[in-house]
């Protein structure tokens, strides 16, 4: 099929399509980071006012989980990013194969996160009444926890979403995968995922394990 094909009004040719996909999906990704950066900015402020606390319940998320699903994320950016490579080689079928890849990554990611916080409730690790960390500023932590890592896990799945549409659209028309400038919107979206979890890790489960 003809690169043509995969243009769609207003543009007159594919680069330019490109083009506002590529700033369309930056302009997107910007207002993300602004809502992770205020959640950042909030952390680091609390923390500031109850390090003891923050320390204390930092020691009592997961590090096995939490080092795990790093290493999961991680290695779909690095699927993700091959497929786009070999899209643009025009190796199809290698493509979609690291696109499957990179999905059932993220999967295992959501999967593993289920396990973790069902670790979390039965530990009682909820801010409110029971919550078993009395130091001052504890309970603030792990509010700030389950909103960010709820926030990115919300996020994780609206990728697999994306990265599923990459793989049923283009299962008739491999050529799509290069054609339409989808699957670049897609990758830059999910690397964006897969950074915003290098911020977290350190924040939510190596802040209570690096002091005595």
């Amino acid at each position: 099929m003809s690169d043509s094909a995969y243009l769609r009004p207003p543009w007159k040719n594919l680069e330019r399509q490109h083009q506002a996909v590529t700033l369309g999906i930056w302009a997107f990704l910007g207002s993300e980071v602004l809502l992770f950066a205020g959640l950042f900015a909030g952390y680091s402020v609390y923390r500031g006012l109850h390090p003891a606390g923050f320390l204390a319940a930092g020691r009592e998320t997961s590090i096995v989980f939490g080092t795990v699903n790093t290493a999961i994320l991680m290695t779909s950016s690095l699927t993700m990013a091959m497929a786009g490579r070999t899209a643009k080689a025009r190796l199809f079928h290698a493509a979609r194969i690291l696109l499957f890849a990179t999905f059932a990554l993220g999967l295992l990611f959501l999967v593993l996160k289920g396990f973790e916080y069902r670790e979390d409730i039965h530990k009682h690790l909820i801010p409110g009444p029971g919550f078993p960390i009395s130091v001052e500023g504890a309970a603030l932590f792990f509010s700030f926890y389950w909103v960010m890592t709820g926030i990115h896990a919300t996020h994780v799945t609206g990728g697999l979403v994306a990265v599923l549409r990459l793989i049923v659209t283009s299962r008739n028309d491999t050529a799509w995968l290069a054609g339409s400038g989808s699957q670049e919107a897609t990758a830059l979206y999910w690397h964006l995922v897969d950074m915003i979890w290098i911020i977290l890790y350190p924040l939510l489960y190596l802040a209570g394990r690096t002091h005595g």
